[in-house]
């Protein structure tokens, strides 16, 4: 693994190796880990963020690195504390996780699963990692689940929309706080039918994974079920940089809408581009031509600057909440970084402080227990409102905001504006539901 792909900072900057440079992979190791991979025997203990340091998603990347910083300095003492003040489980107590200090290395996905597999690989082995988090694409969330599953750690997702993470490529040993893609069309749906009416001709243009897949899907099935009409969804590779080609067809097919099921840079380049050939300013069937963007955030917002004012679309989170988790957070991010968090950044904090919180109360770092204290848990005070992590999935379920491009923007930060806070049980959806068919969870894996 070169320097690139494995930035062991945190260990060195804390000067502590947990079991790097063994010649014998540390999960492998019977002597070593007292019947679970990687369990801390010193008195610190690793986890791996492992974010996309470099591609399309690098913005928010660097976002969720700032975050997991900020929570391993609240953890361990540090700082104000952020959202463990308001955080309804009183478990942590600023000691770090179980008394241990807590320290961490860094890894760079690239937003390719393979390259997010060996960088979660090498931190597992060399690093004695106990956890990974992270990730900005679906595609790398799924791979690297899977390979914590095998290896025997807990998972907890970063930013990853797709239905699949708790869908058909759920996993025993992880985890999504972050909500999905069948959430955003059930949010967005009834605030696109006010504003646009029943009678729409959508176009879609889709990253062609499986994250764009499952948000093509939901937004197509809640539009439909609203009256609207499908004319067109044509797929568009993660790499594309300029979308011209693909938005030129889009004025021949009598379409009034273009749903961009794009992310991170591609959303802003798609965007752009749209813009550029005019679809903002046309009238196509007697009414004015929209663009929605399913899956929205500020720094996509920052990217596309004046282009995003009156384009709706739906987010985790969102830094002008105005709830006394959110506002703790904001203020504690803003006073080490100099700006406000992104949704990136908001639920990757949350991941952190839920683990540690999990294995407090399990009073275990075996993968199982901390499983055990997940499953079923309901919180508040993370600035989502209440929130279940449901057993049966392992994902979250809780309010989402639906957001529309602010028109008249006070700073480069306020580019945003909540529409819609939209109640979490009218996002929740049986285990069962065919958008998240097939897959089972399986049975959680300690590593022994």
């Amino acid at each position: 693994m070169s320097k690139t792909n494995l930035t062991r900072r945190g260990v060195l900057e804390t000067g502590a190796v947990a079991g790097a440079g063994l010649a014998v992979p540390t999960y492998l190791s019977a002597a070593a880990h007292s019947g679970f991979t990687n369990a801390p025997s010193g008195d610190t203990v690793t986890l791996g963020f492992n974010v996309p340091q470099t591609g399309p998603y690098a913005d928010e990347g660097a976002d969720e690195l700032r975050a997991y910083e900020l929570a391993v300095e609240h953890l361990n003492g540090g700082g104000d504390g952020g959202m463990m003040g308001t955080f309804s489980s009183k478990a942590l107590k600023g000691n770090g996780i179980l008394g241990k200090k807590v320290v961490y290395v860094t890894g760079d996905t690239q937003t390719k699963s393979d390259a997010a597999r060996a960088s979660a690989k090498s931190m597992i082995e060399k690093d004695g990692a106990i956890m990974i988090t992270g990730g900005s694409s679906s595609g790398v969330a799924v791979a690297v689940q899977a390979l914590c599953q095998e290896a025997g750690v807990i998972f907890m997702a970063g930013l990853t929309h797709s239905n699949d993470t708790t869908g058909k490529d759920k996993r025993a040993n992880g985890f999504r706080h972050f909500f999905n893609s069948y959430m955003s069309g059930a949010a967005l749906a009834p605030v696109l039918q006010k504003m646009y009416g029943s009678d729409r001709k959508a176009y879609h243009l889709t990253a062609d994974y499986n994250w764009g897949y499952t948000t093509e899907e939901a937004i197509t099935s809640s539009t439909e079920a609203m009256g609207w009409e499908t004319v067109n969804t044509v797929k568009t590779p993660l790499t594309q940089t300029d979308f011209s080609s693909y938005i030129a067809p889009v004025l021949q097919s009598g379409a009034d809408v273009l749903v961009l099921n794009h992310y991170g840079g591609n959303m802003v380049n798609s965007l752009t581009n749209a813009v550029q050939f005019g679809l903002r300013d046309k009238q196509v069937n007697g009414k004015n031509f929209e663009i929605v963007v399913p899956l929205y955030s500020r720094l996509m917002a920052k990217g596309a600057g004046a282009n995003v004012k009156g384009i709706f679309g739906s987010t985790n989170w969102h830094w002008s909440l105005q709830d006394e988790a959110s506002k703790a957070f904001v203020k504690s991010f803003g006073t080490k970084y100099g700006f406000p968090p992104s949704q990136a950044a908001h639920t990757c904090y949350v991941q952190t402080l839920l683990y540690a919180d999990a294995v407090e109360r399990a009073g275990s770092f075996a993968p199982c227990a901390v499983a055990e204290a997940l499953e079923g848990f309901e919180f508040d005070g993370l600035g989502n409102g209440p929130t279940l992590y449901r057993a049966d999935d392992h994902q979250c379920f809780k309010d989402v905001l639906v957001v529309k491009g602010k028109e008249n923007p006070t700073s480069e930060f306020d580019l945003l504006e909540i529409v819609e806070v939209t109640p979490g049980a009218q996002v929740t959806y049986a285990p069962d539901h065919p958008q998240f068919a097939g897959g089972a969870l399986g049975t959680c894996n300690n590593g022994a």
